[in-house]
């Protein structure tokens, strides 16, 4: 198949690249600048140049492909709203090609908007919290609606908070940057708050077999790992660092974690045996704790993210 992918020369965009090009497939993939357009070309892949706010772009790529994989999104927590409704304006303008095609076109969520009860282990059958402080579920909602009304091959894939490897500049070098800044690993009240995780190769195995095997309306869960508890993540990052792990109440935590005071206290373990039996995906690489001590605490290693 010929894939446009959005986002291709991203974190896990340039994994599914990658994983696309070596199981036989070419790869089409939007590039926004010479820098993106340039990592597109080396992976193998061919360039079209655009972004998500271009909409005609996004189409022309629908329309001159087999399918699409649509892994972009502004991350930017300042002003999550622009953010959303670009993702919403850019999955709109994509089914529009795709509809009554036959072409599949699967989006990326994240795990964190499921509504897991009382710590609960959600499932992909699990209904999405609507009232969180974000609204990027309504693009879920979105693409099972095209699904169902609009003859579209959609499908969701949901990454955990946390999509773990070597170059990782996400969620966890953050939070051992700032065990750094702060003389202490931290986290919030008894530590307990569990994540699920996945490993960025495991993630880009997941895409390939969606596209190969979903099923319209689907949703897959992309979580190798479905509980890891902040006690254990913090526990890690003072062990190598020798630095003590201290339990901070929320209020004391948000002036050294900042918004991720809010996020690492979240408990939202998820499964994805479901998953796992309907695509035949068998993660298979390092777990997050054995990543982190392999690769994470480089003097070089950054994150995107200010705590």
């Amino acid at each position: 198949m010929r894939v446009f992918v959005t986002g291709a020369a991203g974190w896990v965009g340039s994994a599914v690249t990658k994983e696309l090009i070596q199981h036989g497939h070419k790869v089409l993939g939007l590039a926004r600048s010479d820098a993106t357009a340039e990592q597109i070309t080396k992976a193998g892949g061919e360039v079209l140049r655009g972004d998500l706010e271009d909409l005609e772009s996004l189409r022309k790529g629908a329309q001159e492909t087999d399918g699409t994989l649509h892994l972009a999104f502004i991350h930017d927590f300042s002003n999550m709203t622009h953010a959303t409704a670009v993702d919403r304006a850019a999955i709109s303008a994509l089914g529009e090609i795709v509809a009554g095609t036959g072409k599949p076109l699967i989006i990326t969520s994240g795990s964190l908007i499921v509504a897991n009860v009382d710590g609960a282990v959600a499932t992909e059958d699990t209904d999405i919290d609507r009232n969180g402080p974000f609204d990027r579920w309504k693009s879920e909602d979105l693409i099972l609606s095209l699904s169902k009304e609009k003859d579209v091959k959609g499908m969701v894939v949901r990454l955990t908070p946390t999509v773990h490897g070597d170059g990782d500049k996400g969620f966890v070098p953050g939070l051992i940057a700032s065990a750094r800044k702060n003389g202490a690993a931290i986290y919030v009240g008894d530590g307990s708050a569990q994540w699920p995780a996945v490993h960025r190769y495991d993630a880009a195995l997941l895409y390939r077999l969606a596209l190969e095997k979903g099923k319209a309306g689907a949703i897959y869960h992309a979580a190798a790992e479905q509980a890891i508890a902040q006690k254990d993540i913090q526990g890690l990052i003072g062990k190598v660092l020798n630095l003590p792990v201290e339990s901070k109440s929320l209020e004391e935590a948000l002036p050294k974690l900042g918004f991720f005071a809010h996020v690492t206290s979240m408990d939202k373990p998820i499964s994805s045996e479901k998953t796992q039996k309907k695509l035949g995906w068998q993660p298979k690489e390092l777990g997050l704790l054995a990543d982190m001590e392999a690769h994470y605490f480089k003097e070089t290693a950054q994150s995107k993210y200010n705590f």
